[in-house]
């Protein structure tokens, strides 16, 4: 997921710079969302994987 969202934001650089303004806008909008939902996946599994059984 998070290799999306760089390739997402690598592509909103590439049309930003080349003029697409609504193509760039819509995929940092994407990447950014992507990389939120990953950030909090990322944040649980840190705090319930640290969870041991005895």
């Amino acid at each position: 997921m998070l290799g999306l969202a760089v390739t997402l934001l690598i592509i909103a650089l590439i049309a930003g710079l080349l003029g697409f303004t609504g193509i760039a806008g819509a995929a940092a909008g994407i990447a950014k969302l992507l990389f939120l939902i990953f950030l909090v996946l990322f944040v649980v599994s840190l705090i319930f994987g640290r969870r041991t059984v005895l």
